[in-house]
């Protein structure tokens, strides 16, 4: 188990649910919690006890932002020095973290239980399913604090809720209540703040409880990487291949003769072990 500093995970029931742990500060970003985020789903995707992942935080906040300790120089990494803790120059740890996320291996559920502010709503931006607490505010506050949106908001924001709400929300910064989230598609769910961890849990199995790991992190894979596309043709160039190499796989065997057994499945195939030798920026390869 990774030596995590600024979040804490369970693994349980096929679920691993990570916490953000610094309440007092509003779950706040900084170089700590980019290096836990990115071990996070390294651990998760190599992990066979894994089925999905879900995010949330502690105290008042999922996430309140950067933390802004370093005042005015806070995104200013020559004066911060910030930039051999995120992997290079200029480059954002944010988008370090949300491009992780793009690549993971299993379904990743946000359960935002509070603020979610800046990086604390776009990390959520590719996760697959966004659930939150009735109270919970959200904001993409960047051009009230002198930046611009991070972590690949600019690709996924409109993606998910349209070009006209996306550039709402960043030109004027506003912070913005959880209903408005759900009446825009940002997030797909609102619960009372006692039951939103339970439901996330309930949702995670429900989406991976009864299928084979190896084809929900195809499918994941597939669609995320499926907007990235230009034309339809590109598409089935890929699932073509993939959907061959599942063909020929153990899981395949076994999931039509439970079916026709009437019974549940048990799939052999796991996560990574099982999966196609992708290359999603080239044509693929398969073993």
């Amino acid at each position: 188990m990774a030596d995590f500093h600024t979040l804490d995970l369970e693994i349980d029931n096929g679920l691993a649910v990570a916490t953000f742990n610094r309440p007092d500060q509003m779950n706040t970003f900084n170089p700590a919690m980019i290096a836990d985020l990115l071990a996070l789903f390294d651990l998760t995707d190599a992990d066979d006890a894994v089925r999905a992942v879900v995010i949330t935080g502690s105290g008042r906040a999922f996430c309140a932002g950067a933390d802004l300790g370093g005042g005015g120089d806070t995104f200013d990494y020559d004066k911060r020095g910030r930039a051999d803790d995120i992997g290079g120059a200029d480059r954002d740890g944010g988008g370090m973290v949300t491009l992780r996320i793009f690549r993971s291996l299993k379904p990743v559920i946000a359960a935002s239980n509070g603020a979610a502010v800046g990086i604390g709503a776009t990390m959520q931006l590719a996760m697959d399913w966004r659930m939150a607490a009735e109270d919970s505010r959200y904001g993409f506050v960047f051009s009230r604090r002198g930046v611009t949106p991070e972590a690949c908001s600019g690709w996924f924001l409109p993606r998910l809720v349209g070009m006209p709400k996306a550039l709402d929300w960043t030109y004027s910064g506003r912070v913005f209540g959880a209903a408005e989230a759900l009446d825009a598609g940002l997030v797909q769910s609102l619960h009372p703040a006692a039951d939103l961890l339970d439901a996330a849990k309930e949702k995670a199995l429900e989406m991976t409880a009864s299928s084979a790991p190896v084809s929900v992190a195809l499918a994941r894979q597939l669609m995320w990487q499926g907007q990235t596309m230009a034309h339809p043709m590109d598409m089935h160039r890929v699932d073509s291949r993939v959907f061959a190499a599942r063909g020929r796989s153990a899981d395949v065997r076994e999931g039509v003769t439970a079916f026709r057994e009437k019974r549940e499945a048990t799939y052999p195939d796991t996560v990574p072990e099982g999966l196609p030798d992708m290359d999603w920026a080239a044509e693929p390869r398969f073993k």
